[in-house]
């Protein structure tokens, strides 16, 4: 009993410590972290201070791995009850207080919005190109975006256009705009997971109250929380009406391309779990997002897929393929080593698939919105672990399917993956750090995580196998399946 209670105070400790450490560089001054924005406007301020280079790096290290053991520590112990609504509420105020952090990518949104909403083409125009360089908004984006293209979804455009409206001519205003349309999504995947999960404590673990999910994702205003919030909406919405979930999908598509796995996931689990009806419903489910997909894309234009056509070959400092490229480039051509490196990595993702897939036999709810899930779970988690270009904020969809599934392994490794990509990417800018800060968070990006995910890479593979040897082995009769 001891024992319980203390194992509770240290949890609640870390995750404390973690929420604030991550809302307290929202709140300070611009670092290496954030970006400065120019005149609030009327959106929040922010206080008066300016933390170094190395006070926010060793800042933000320690709200993620502190935060990354508390959630281990529910995990392991679970809270006696979930969360009531006033605390999630009550983080989204705060949210709302801060600044963006971890990236730039912010600024970026508010660039296309902006050019978007006065008539220009932001997959066609770079936002140093727009107003000569003299737009308020669009010259505030930084090195190395100044010159690229959107290469977000036409929805993502549109919700940058609006929140382009609602800010006019201030980057601060435009950003705040968005930043609450991030708040909301994030808010909104908790309404559905306490309506699709079966432990509201496991949602509020892995999501709620996950301060990675909550300072990457949310505090770092990225697109990946709405496109998150669209899909899992899709995938609840799939075992009542086609038409919703056509239409759920298609903007979440229309959000970001990486998001058709959804359309895969919520056919496989028709196919699994209701075949009534089926050809109606697959019929109804392809005429409704294709309703909302063409029209959007026709929208925005003929350039939308430009710039990922050319970003499609990327592959980040952080992801164990940079070891290969850096290993081969030199004795191979660059072009011969990424065709390599990407054919070996659709390969991963078959595998990684079927691995995931096999650890999460038992997990989901025998449901058509189970099903869904857990198969848009195995699919998008498949892609984020395997891709040659991965960033944290990339599994926002892994962290909004896991709550509905049962307890596992599955949760401890992506939990020390998520851990260490977001340590990864801290501070988060490619300016302002010292040249000790620059050479040592570069040294951790470069070679310490790529290590890190090779373990947890392994571990999976250790996991699926052993479970696949106990589901081989005789059990007595009467004897539960394994876990």
């Amino acid at each position: 009993m001891a024992g319980g209670r203390g194992t509770e105070l240290l949890r609640r400790g870390l995750l404390a410590f973690s929420f604030a450490a991550l809302l307290a560089v929202g709140l300070f001054g611009p670092s290496a972290a954030k970006p400065p924005m120019g005149p609030r406007g009327w959106a929040p301020g922010e206080l008066p201070w300016a933390p170094s280079s190395a006070v926010v790096t060793a800042l933000l290290w320690a709200a993620y791995l502190l935060g990354a053991a508390g959630v281990a520590l529910a995990l392991w112990r679970p809270p006696a009850r979930a969360l009531s609504w006033r605390w999630p509420l009550a983080l989204a105020v705060l949210a709302l207080l801060t600044g963006p952090f971890g990236s730039a990518d912010h600024t970026n949104y508010a660039a296309y919005g902006r050019i978007a909403a006065q008539g220009g083409d932001p997959y066609l125009v770079p936002p140093a190109a727009w107003a000569g360089g003299a737009d308020p908004v669009t010259s505030a984006v930084e090195p190395p975006w100044t010159e690229t293209v959107s290469v977000y979804g036409p929805f993502a455009t549109l919700l940058h256009l609006v929140s382009s409206l609602v800010g006019g001519d201030s980057m601060r205003q435009t950003v705040w705009a968005w930043q609450v349309i991030t708040v909301v999504a994030w808010l909104a995947v908790r309404w559905l997971l306490l309506r699709a999960a079966t432990d509201p404590r496991r949602v509020d673990t892995l999501w709620t109250a996950n301060p990675l999910v909550f300072g990457v994702g949310v505090l770092g205003a990225h697109l990946d929380v709405v496109a998150a919030a669209l899909a899992l909406a899709a995938l609840v919405a799939a075992a009542r009406s086609p038409w919703a979930a056509g239409v759920l999908s298609g903007l979440a598509v229309s959000t970001k391309i990486t998001y058709g796995v959804l359309l895969l996931a919520v056919l496989l689990a028709w196919w699994q779990h209701d075949r009534t009806g089926l050809a109606r419903r697959v019929v109804a489910y392809a005429v409704a997002a294709l309703a909302v997909v063409v029209p959007l894309h026709l929208w925005a234009g003929p350039h939308v897929f430009d710039q990922l056509g050319r970003a499609r070959r990327s592959v980040s400092l952080a992801t164990p393929w940079r070891l290969v490229v850096d290993l081969l480039t030199g004795p191979l051509p660059s072009s011969t080593v990424r065709n390599l490196v990407f054919a070996a990595a659709a390969v991963l993702f078959v595998a990684f698939a079927v691995l995931l897939w096999r650890l999460t036999e038992r997990a989901a709810p025998t449901t058509v919105t189970g099903a869904a899930v857990r198969w848009a779970f195995v699919l998008s988690t498949a892609y984020a672990v395997s891709a040659p270009y991965s960033l944290p904020w990339y599994d926002q969809l892994t962290w909004a399917t896991l709550p509905v599934l049962a307890a596992g392994v599955v949760d401890y490794l992506l939990l020390a993956r998520l851990a260490v990509m977001a340590v990864a990417y801290v501070p988060g800018r490619v300016v302002t750090m010292s040249p000790t800060v620059e050479d040592v968070t570069l040294a951790v990006r470069r070679r310490v995580v790529p290590y890190a995910v090779l373990l947890v890479w392994a571990a999976l593979t250790v996991a699926w196998r052993r479970g696949s040897r106990e589901s081989a082995e005789p059990r007595p009769a009467g004897s539960p399946p394994p876990r």
